[in-house]
This record gives C-alpha cells, sequence and structure tokens, in this order.
C-alpha cells in the first residue's frame, strides 16, 4: 500500500473524514530502519507530524493550521481567550476557565491544537473531554505539547 495514502487513511480516522484533503502534495518521508514503518513526515523541511506507536499522530502546531482549513478539522480544536494566550504560546497547560468554545470531536488523550483568534498556537493532548471542558471552572483542559514559542520559527500561512 502507498506510504501516502496509509497517511491520508490515519488523518481521516483521527480527524475526521475528508481532512486528508488538505495533505500538502510534496511531502517528505523518513521510514524506521527496523520496522520500515513511517516516522516522520515534513513539507519543504518544516516537520508535519510524527507516527506514533500506538497508530497515533502527533501534529506539529504548522500541519494544524494547514489542515484547520477544514471545517471538519475544526471539531477536533480548542479556542482560548486572550488571558490565557501569551502563556500557552510559551508551552504552558491550557486551563478549562480560559476556554471560550470547544469542538465536538475533543475527546480525552486525543490530539488537540488550541486556537487563538484562529491561528493555531499550540498543539497537546485533551486531559478532558469536550462537555467536560465546558462544564468545569478548574483543572487542565489540554496538556501543551508543542507551541510557538518552542519553534523558532512563526506559521506564516
Amino acid at each position: 500500500m502507498d506510504q501516502t495514502l496509509k497517511l491520508q487513511y490515519s488523518l481521516d480516522a483521527l480527524f475526521g473524514n475528508g481532512v486528508s484533503k488538505n495533505l500538502p502534495k510534496n511531502i517528505e518521508m523518513t521510514f524506521s530502519r527496523k520496522t520500515g514503518r513511517i516516522r516522520t513526515v515534513f513539507h519543504k523541511g518544516k516537520l508535519l507530524c510524527t507516527l506514533r506507536i500506538d497508530g497515533g499522530l502527533a501534529i506539529s502546531p504548522y500541519f494544524a493550521q494547514i489542515l484547520l482549513k477544514s471545517k471538519i478539522f475544526r471539531e477536533n480544536c480548542v479556542e482560548i481567550n486572550k488571558d490565557a494566550a501569551p502563556f500557552v504560546k510559551e508551552g504552558r497547560s491550557v486551563f478549562c476557565k480560559h476556554v471560550v468554545w470547544c469542538g465536538k470531536r475533543v475527546r480525552i488523550s486525543a490530539d488537540t491544537p488550541v486556537l487563538f483568534k484562529n491561528k493555531v498556537i499550540a498543539v497537546g493532548k485533551a486531559v478532558l473531554s469536550c462537555e467536560m471542558i465546558l462544564d468545569f471552572d478548574r483543572g487542565v483542559a489540554v496538556k501543551v505539547r508543542d507551541s510557538l514559542k518552542s519553534r523558532k520559527e512563526e506559521i506564516e500561512l
């Protein structure tokens, strides 16, 4: 099976049908020497995602911004207020009280992009589901794994 097709199937399974249409055409992949599986995916020298051992994808903020063109992908995102934005950009976790909007497909331990003014500022792992995030006023909603400050380049799209 074609490796690009495998990546498209993974994207559709994790983030919703049709999200893979926004995958850039000219991507480079690195493979594991031992197993032959896809390890990392690059576009123009920038990291798009890393495939985890459990079959999940660890996406970068750059890739999340590309996928944000899809309305279906937006349902996997969390939007925060301006008070929390500078801290989340630095790599701090997102708390429930700072969440303004939460997509319906946000699930526990799912990869969740964090938005501020329709720009992806961080990507992390959801600690709570969508309903719980909106109901609670305290506690961590998303543990940030990768943010804009951890990368030297800003997202320019």
